[in-house]
């Protein structure tokens, strides 16, 4: 059977393209330039083609991440996670994903791209291995790989592992970036979920260093005195948006 390949994926994704989806997903980029551009191509083609194309090559996935399109790049964090989610994939297979991801994240330079794949690819590979690289990449100085940090722990909320989450909170706390405080706050709140005595720890002794964004974000589902106390924190500094 012939391999499948990078060029064939781009030749199908394209049949989709329309101006008034250029112009929509424009407004989604993080650093809008000429080496990233938009296509117009709906999220849920690019998806359904990138689950036709998991078992393209790595090689062949690289050359997606370093195409300028961010659709494009899109599609080829989408067959990472379809690769990642497949239960028959081997643990070699995981670890070449993931060391692809981190190899080339200057590639996934977009919060949707960290979104659509670092949960499985990263945070599913690392569940029962030790969390280091999850820790320097919160300490990156790219504001995506710090995203991918705190996203990544998804995977171990759903398993009721919620250590990381909040450890890296706590380092990212005071991060300058709009979309990493989001991120905080949402990862928080997932977290809360499932144990609601965690939140309130971290609230206890976080709250007033935490940005407007994240303590809002972070206590959104928490009874109305409860989040009206933790509101009453004075609101940190502003930040950046990503």
């Amino acid at each position: 059977m012939k391999a499948l390949s990078a060029n064939e994926f781009i030749r199908e994704l394209g049949a989709f393209q329309t101006k008034i989806n250029a112009e929509k997903n424009q407004k989604f980029l993080h650093n809008p330039g000429k080496d990233n551009l938009c296509l117009g191509i709906p999220m849920g083609k690019i998806f359904e083609t990138a689950k036709k194309y998991k078992n393209l090559s790595s090689s062949e996935v690289v050359k997606l991440l370093q195409n300028k399109y961010y659709e494009i790049r899109m599609g080829a964090v989408s067959v990472l996670d379809f690769i990642a989610r497949d239960k028959k994939t081997e643990e070699e297979k995981r670890k070449e994903i993931f060391d692809l991801y981190l190899k080339h994240h200057d590639r996934i330079n977009n919060w949707d791209l960290v979104d659509r794949s670092a949960p499985h690819v990263v945070g599913q590979y690392l569940f029962d291995k030790s969390r280091k690289p999850l820790y320097r990449l919160a300490k990156s100085k790219d504001p995506m790989e710090r995203r991918t940090a705190i996203v990544s722990t998804q995977y171990f909320i759903q398993r009721n592992d919620l250590d990381e989450t909040f450890e890296i909170s706590e380092i990212l706390i005071q991060d300058p970036e709009e979309g990493i405080q989001k991120a905080i706050g949402s990862w928080m709140r997932e977290a809360g979920k499932k144990d609601e005595d965690k939140l309130f720890s971290f609230l206890d002794k976080h709250s007033k260093k935490l940005s407007r964004i994240a303590l809002r974000t972070a206590t959104e589902k928490l009874d109305r005195k409860q989040r009206d106390f933790y509101l009453k924190s004075e609101p940190a500094t502003k930040h950046s948006k990503i």
